[in-house]
C-alpha cells in the first residue's frame, strides 16, 4: 500500500521536507539569538539612561575610549566651548527633516578637551549653505549628557567621502577630527542635554535614543518558525495518509467492480 512514497514525485517531496526542518530549526535559533542581543542591549541602554550622573573623567579618562557597556551614561564636565573649531555633521534627520550636528569642543584642561553635540540646526537652503548655529555661552559651562560612542562606517551605517565643505563630516568620527584640533580628545563624545548657564537661542537637543522593545518581534519569529516546523511535518504526514487513504478506495471499487463484473458474467439466462 505504501510502495507510491518510493515512486519520484513522492522522493521529491521527502527531500524538501527533510531540507526545510533544519532550515526553520536553523532560522529560529537565529531569531532567538537576535531576541537574546536584543534584549540585553535593551536593558543596558535602559540601565544607563537611569543611571546617576558621573563626572566624564570616572568614564572617558584622557586619552582613553568610550566603553561599549557605558553608552547612554549620563556625565557632567566642566570647561569653556571652543566655537573657532566646532563641526558640522551633514545628512542627520530630525522632526522629519534633514539638517546637521553641532559638535563644538569642550576645553576641559590644559591641551584637553572633549567633543559635545550640543544639538541640531535645519538645514540651509541648498546642500552647500552653512546653516545658522546659535553661539554657545561663553565662559565657564557647565554641561550634562549622554556618552556616545565614536562613529565608523560599520557602526552607523553612513557612508564617509571626500570633499566636503570646510568645517562639515558626515561621520563623528573622533579621532578624525580630534586629529585637526590643536588637544586631546578623549575617543568619545557627549550629548548635550543640559548646560549651566542656559541660553535661549541653542541647537535643538538630540532626543534621547530609543532603546527598542527588548527584541520581542525576534522572540515571536523565532517561535514562528518554530511552529512551521510542526505545520511542514504535519502537512507531509497528511498528504501520505490522504494518498494511502485515496489508493485503498480505489483498490475497494476495483475489486468491487471487478466482483460485479464475475457475477454478471456467471449469472444463467432467463428460460
Amino acid at each position: 500500500m505504501y510502495r507510491f512514497l518510493l515512486t519520484p514525485r513522492w522522493l521529491v517531496l521527502h527531500v524538501v521536507v527533510l531540507l526545510v526542518i533544519p532550515a526553520f530549526v536553523l532560522l529560529g535559533q537565529w531569531q532567538f539569538g537576535r531576541y537574546e542581543e536584543q534584549s540585553s542591549a535593551t536593558d543596558l541602554a535602559t540601565g544607563n539612561l537611569a543611571a546617576a550622573p558621573v563626572p566624564i573623567g570616572s568614564l572617558l579618562p584622557e586619552g582613553g575610549t568610550a566603553e561599549p557597556g557605558d553608552k547612554f551614561r549620563t556625565v557632567t564636565a566642566t570647561g569653556t566651548y571652543d566655537v573657532s573649531n566646532q563641526t558640522l555633521v551633514r545628512r542627520r534627520p530630525q522632526n522629519g527633516q534633514t539638517g546637521f550636528y553641532v559638535l563644538t569642543p569642550l576645553i576641559t584642561g590644559q591641551g584637553q578637551a572633549v567633543l559635545v553635540n550640543r544639538g541640531w540646526v535645519k538645514a540651509g537652503a541648498s546642500a552647500d549653505a552653512v546653516p545658522d548655529v546659535p553661539p554657545p555661552p561663553a565662559g565657564q559651562v557647565a554641561v550634562t549628557g549622554r556618552l556616545r560612542l565614536s562613529e565608523t562606517e560599520e557602526s552607523s551605517g553612513i557612508r564617509n567621502r571626500a570633499g566636503l565643505p570646510p568645517g562639515q563630516v558626515l561621520l563623528i568620527d573622533v579621532p578624525a577630527i580630534g586629529g585637526r584640533m590643536p588637544y586631546k580628545m578623549p575617543v568619545g563624545y557627549v550629548d548635550l542635554t543640559e548646560q549651566s548657564p542656559a541660553i535661549a537661542a541653542a541647537p535643538e537637543p538630540v532626543p534621547p535614543p530609543d532603546v527598542g522593545g527588548g527584541g520581542g518581534l525576534n522572540l515571536a519569529y523565532g517561535v514562528q518558525w518554530w511552529l512551521f516546523i510542526g505545520i511542514a511535518v504535519g502537512g507531509w504526514l497528511i498528504l501520505i495518509r490522504r494518498e494511502a487513504a485515496d489508493l485503498r478506495q480505489a483498490a475497494a471499487k476495483e475489486a468491487e467492480d471487478s466482483a460485479a463484473g464475475q457475477n454478471t458474467t456467471e449469472a444463467p439466462a432467463n428460460p
